[in-house]
């Protein structure tokens, strides 16, 4: 949390009270034909029981019975240290087997019974995303390379960059520098793998492209080295500005999420540029076996399908552009029915964990949430004041006495709605406003659903400053790679565009197919940084083999032949990276679920549309001017005529600069 954040001020006070760890736990009973006296005899002397188990504090209080006699609830408090929020499955399991009544249905709930299923949920997220994401980019690699050799040593550097990383952010972390979490951990296992992967594919293609012109692989890698690093640097550096421009943002799960990322890319970046390349030379020429590159056997990748496909868009850019551009913007449209309010606790899972059927018992029974209280934090003198005035906002709020120590006190509040519900966050904000009128009082108010409304304002107010930040800062890398200034201008807008097709077409996905009517509040911002810093990937590596091929052939031509050239590797990069991305959907936290398939269907259409299609159309239409106002190409008055733009390396030898433009026939 924000320490600016009210309900952060209000805990620091409270902690006088209570221990900051504590958990309060909620046992609920229900019969649906009505609990019986035997039955409330018998929770009696289960209280009594589980006030004896270990890390219990204070007094276990209940049962409390139902208006309508067919529930009850019994709410006991954990104090288990630091460790507590993933120690409660123990806890929430040895409840439930002391909590047994023939007949009648058993559920623990509260903030502890959320804190269990949440580490239930959480449990072995490390090696499940590393052997799903494992698993992915193996089997991806075998269907790209063909071999069956080739894909060990990227897969062997990716572990070795992962394992690095990790070490990295515990060293940091562990210093107290860096607030990490369990969504960190993952989307770091899923980032090394699909971006350290993506790179691999780049050098391996530009290496296998310079063994079939140098016999000496070192030569070879040497070369293929000073083509593909400058790309993969520049791309490596984008992504990294992109992510720790979240350490600006106020809540600390995402600030710290920032030099995670940052560390994961920058630790991929060294090793594929230092380990791969000399795994690479080492084994030589048959790791690449069945399909050993020859020396002097011709690639024509202008034949393959991204030749085509740029010989397609050559005499029609502009219609080519403006029609992709608008399917883009169709598709954006579904954004508008994203709902980033937060995810109640009701939806927080792909499945129904027990604490939500326990909750779904106390909503039905009308149970007031007791053992999950707004808390109101003033001094003594006010107390009495203060809680007169909550008090006059009606039946939805019920105040209860104030607790009074060394001169400061607190005033527990229950309300009836949900506390993870938008009619919890109303109620909050009625009490605040009620609190902060009495004079002096200092009122500060706490308790989970208004840290969950303090996360919900924070995260909207990341959105709003972070969001133009990136988009400056890549922006800024943009046009230092690019040397140019509408280029990079161009590159940004397709890329904000995909990120809104992505986000329509994903809203739709989740409300229509997989029944998630909200998204969590940093779902808006996580996907964004993602897809733009990620995304812009894809335009990098296409637009510095453009500016390569410019020097030699001009924009018109150079544009072709980059996309013929570099189409294949980066399709196979935006496979690996999205489907590695997807694999965040196979986790049980609907959070995880968001995110992957929003991150995987915005790369695939930055890999299949934005970068192929609309790019490409866009270098086409506007020729040398995509590189105002340096004067790369400026001399160049290009033309399609339909003929093709490719050159062979004899072409290139026998053709003067000024030339190229009438010797690309």
């Amino acid at each position: 949390m924000p320490r600016s954040a009210e309900s952060t001020r209000a805990a620091q006070e409270l902690e006088r009270f209570q221990s900051r760890d504590a958990l309060s736990t909620v046992v609920v009973y229900e019969r649906p034909t009505g609990l019986s006296a035997e039955d409330i005899v018998r929770m009696r002397e289960q209280a009594a029981t589980m006030g004896h188990l270990e890390a219990v504090t204070g007094r276990v209080a209940g049962p409390f019975v139902s208006s309508d006699g067919r529930a009850a609830q019994t709410i006991v408090t954990f104090d288990i240290g630091a460790e507590g929020w993933s120690a409660m499955t123990d806890k929430a399991d040895q409840l439930r087997s002391i909590a047994r009544i023939s007949g009648v249905d058993v559920h623990v709930t509260g903030p502890g019974g959320q804190a269990a299923d949440s580490a239930e949920a959480f449990e072995g997220i490390d090696s499940t995303l590393l052997y799903a994401a494992g698993g992915v980019v193996i089997l991806l690699l075998l269907l790209t390379y063909r071999s069956p050799v080739l894909w060990i040593l990227p897969v062997v550097s990716a572990v070795v960059a992962l394992t690095v990383s990790q070490a990295i952010v515990y060293l940091v972390a562990e210093r107290g520098h860096l607030t990490v979490n369990a969504q960190s951990q993952g989307i770091l296992t899923v980032l090394v793998f699909g971006a350290g992967t993506d790179y691999a594919l780049l050098l391996v293609a530009r290496y296998r492209e310079e063994l079939h012109r140098h016999l000496d692989r070192h030569v070879a890698m040497a070369r293929a080295l000073r083509g593909t690093a400058p790309a993969v640097i520049a791309s490596a550096a984008t992504v990294m500005s992109g992510m720790l421009c979240l350490v600006f943002a106020e809540m600390n799960s995402t600030s710290g999420l920032g030099p995670v990322a940052a560390i994961g890319v920058a630790v991929s970046l060294l090793v594929m540029l230092t380990l791969l390349p000399a795994l690479l030379v080492i084994t030589g020429r048959w790791v690449f076996w069945p399909r050993r590159p020859a020396i002097a056997t011709e690639r024509r990748d202008e034949q393959g399908i991204w030749g085509r496909v740029g010989r397609w868009i050559l005499p029609r850019p502009r219609p080519v552009w403006i029609a992709t551009a608008v399917v883009l913007g169709i598709a954006a449209v579904g954004a508008l029915r994203l709902d980033a309010s937060g995810l109640p606790a009701a939806e927080a899972y792909t499945h129904t964990v027990d604490s939500e059927l326990g909750q779904q018992v106390l909503d039905r029974h009308a149970f007031r949430s007791a053992a999950i209280p707004i808390l109101v934090s003033t001094d003594a003198a006010h107390a009495d004041a203060v809680r007169a005035a909550i008090s006059e906002l009606g039946d939805r709020v019920q105040a209860g006495a104030a607790v009074v120590r060394d001169g400061e006190a607190y005033v527990p509040v229950a309300i009836t709605a949900e506390p993870s519900s938008q009619s919890a966050f109303d109620d909050v904000r009625q009490i605040r406003a009620a609190a902060h009128r009495v004079p002096g009082a200092d009122a500060l108010v706490g308790g989970q659903s208004a840290v969950l409304l303090d996360i919900q304002e924070a995260s909207a107010r990341d959105d709003r400053v972070l969001i133009p930040l990136i988009l400056a800062v890549i922006m800024l890398v943009l046009m230092i790679l690019l040397r140019a200034l509408l280029s990079p201008l161009l590159l940004i807008g397709t890329v904000v565009l995909s990120y809104g097709a992505a986000l329509g077409l994903s809203t739709l996905l989740f409300r229509e197919i997989l029944g998630f009517r909200s998204a969590d509040s940093s779902f808006p911002l996580y996907a964004f940084v993602f897809l733009v810093a990620l995304g812009i990937d894809y335009n990098i590596f296409l637009m510095s083999r453009v500016r390569e091929e410019t020097h030699q052939v001009g924009t018109v031509a150079g544009s072709v032949k980059a996309l013929a050239t570099t189409g294949g590797v980066i399709t196979s990069a935006g496979l690996v990276l999205a489907s590695t991305f997807l694999v965040l959907a196979t986790l049980p936290v609907v959070a995880f679920v968001e995110i992957g398939v929003a991150v995987g269907i915005g790369v695939l259409l930055d890999t299949l549309v934005v970068r192929s299609i609309l790019v490409t159309a866009l270098n086409l239409d506007l020729g040398a001017r995509i590189w105002w106002p340096s004067r790369l190409d400026r001399s160049r008055r290009p033309s399609r005529d339909g003929a093709s733009p490719l050159h062979t390396d004899e072409a290139h030898g026998a053709a003067s600069t000024d030339d190229h433009e009438t010797a690309r026939g």
